[in-house]
């Protein structure tokens, strides 16, 4: 299922951000249209599977990455990180996932054609859907190559 302009999947995104971080996602007025098309930071999320794959990737997280939608909608989420930085990635995930959040969170990821590159201030967060995890969600706008 195509979540790019979905709004009930802008709704969780937007809301669980709200709830967690007690700030909005995206300017007012925006919709699931801008922040998969037009904004200029990147938001990439993961299922709760016991691998989680992406479940969604705007436009700004494909350019980071280096894939189109339809090769990273469905990646496993921990292919995003090299197999030493795997570890670390999970701690990262763990700890949002007991604490709802977290910002400022600084790691090396690799793109589909092998570059590997810092991001910078990233937010992490837990999606819920009337109370019930559903996933996870990152959003940063600053990276560089390593």
């Amino acid at each position: 299922m195509d979540l790019s302009l979905d709004p009930d999947f802008f709704a969780v995104l937007t809301g669980s951000y709200r709830r967690r971080l007690g700030a909005a996602l995206v300017p007012e007025g925006a919709d699931a249209a801008w922040l998969y098309g037009q904004a200029p930071f990147v938001v990439l999320a993961h299922d709760g599977g016991a691998d989680p794959r992406f479940v969604y990737a705007n436009r700004a997280a494909q350019a980071c990455f280096g894939y189109d939608r339809d090769a990273l909608v469905g990646l496993p989420s921990r292919l995003s990180a090299e197999a030493p930085e795997r570890a670390e990635r999970q701690r990262l995930l763990d700890a949002v996932a007991r604490d709802g959040f977290t910002r400022g969170y600084r790691g090396l990821r690799i793109a589909k054609g092998g570059r590997r590159f810092w991001i910078e201030q990233a937010i992490v967060w837990q999606l819920d859907r009337d109370g019930v995890s559903v996933g996870q969600a990152a959003t940063f706008s600053e990276w560089r190559d390593a």
